[in-house]
């Protein structure tokens, strides 16, 4: 697979060891190229003086409940080695990103709430390592530009990759806007990779978002959408996951070309050329006589050495001779015609 996909465990982990290395193995299992967890801490994410929103109470005791343990991600980094994935995690402080810094990670990805917050891009950015960053709510493409110039401000020269997304969970289908990733795409692909952090309901808009130019793919899973916590219910099951990374090989292998009128291996292989028209004597035609519409037509089928039904009229343009006696519904080959003037 040549697209990235990033499977966004976040905090599907309930912050339970044993659910953690499960998301792990079953991101393995169905072909993801990158685990990606979150480090953040509640008194660091959200302000004591959090009013209730909504559904959500009192958020920063929520952040709490689900907030992943700094010590787990040394040994979930080398579960996701054993495995052949690559560990990614969210920093969303300092210390969470000088921890993952030193802990030897390969990027560093900023959330999309996070890429508008130029002192914390700013501080990853002092990393030098490559950064993804979402481009969600309140993002423009000025905005990004500007997210780009603070990472590049830093001396900072490493890959950047761009993810377009809709920052509402779940997002409805009408909403995601992929025309967006294409205004994205058009305007910073020269300078970054582009990709999408899909929060859709189901695996349908990540193989379209690769059929449209989208190099990285993330994507919230879980072990399973019954499980209680924020992330779960929109989330993708194990084996939707696999299907999504199948559907994306299968959209990357259709991108192929072929020249002219070569046949592809499937055709070769079930030899359906005999499907296409040869040039056929629709009467007898007399040696020496003329071809031309009224005594030659197209038939079922073409076989190697017939003359193709696409040269009929370069054929029967009255300039060419049957050079022996051709029966009625015969196939005409190149051995049994002439031009006159080569006669």
């Amino acid at each position: 697979m040549k697209t990235f996909v990033i499977a966004e465990a976040g905090a599907n982990h309930n912050k339970d060891w044993r659910l953690a290395k499960k998301l792990i193995y079953a991101a393995a299992s169905a072909g993801a190229s990158a685990v990606k967890f979150q480090n953040y801490t509640s008194n660091k994410l959200y302000s004591k003086h959090t009013p209730d929103f909504g559904a959500y109470k009192d958020i920063p005791e929520l952040i709490s409940s689900i907030e992943m343990p700094s010590e787990w991600c040394k040994e979930l980094k080398k579960i996701c080695e054993d495995c052949d994935l690559e560990f990614m995690s969210t920093p969303f402080d300092e210390e969470a990103v000088e921890l993952l810094y030193n802990l030897g990670v390969k990027r560093l990805k900023i959330a999309a709430f996070e890429s508008s917050d130029q002192r914390l891009v700013k501080c990853v950015a002092q990393t030098k390592l490559p950064i993804i960053f979402s481009a969600g709510i309140g993002s423009s493409l000025q905005s990004i530009k500007k997210t780009i110039a603070t990472i590049r401000e830093e001396n900072n020269e490493a890959e950047i990759t761009i993810l377009h997304c809709n920052s509402s969970y779940p997002t409805p289908v009408k909403d995601i806007n992929l025309g967006q990733m294409l205004l994205i795409k058009n305007e910073f692909e020269s300078v970054a990779t582009i990709g999408i952090s899909d929060h859709t309901e189901g695996i349908l808009i990540p193989p379209v978002a690769v059929a449209l130019g989208a190099r990285v793919v993330e994507k919230h899973f879980t072990l399973s959408r019954q499980l209680k916590g924020p992330d779960h219910p929109f989330a993708i099951e194990p084996d939707e996951l696999y299907n999504m990374c199948r559907n994306i090989v299968d959209v990357e292998s259709s991108f192929g070309t072929k020249q002219g009128s070569d046949l592809t291996e499937s055709e070769s292989k079930n030899e359906m050329s005999f499907a296409l028209r040869s040039l056929v004597a629709k009467r007898k035609i007399a040696i020496g006589e003329t071809l031309t519409e009224q005594n030659v037509t197209t038939k079922r089928p073409y076989i190697s050495g017939n003359i193709s039904a696409k040269d009929y009229y370069t054929i029967v343009d009255g300039k060419h001779v049957s050079l022996r006696e051709i029966e009625e519904d015969e196939m005409l080959d190149y051995s049994s015609i002439k031009e006159k003037t080569n006669l």
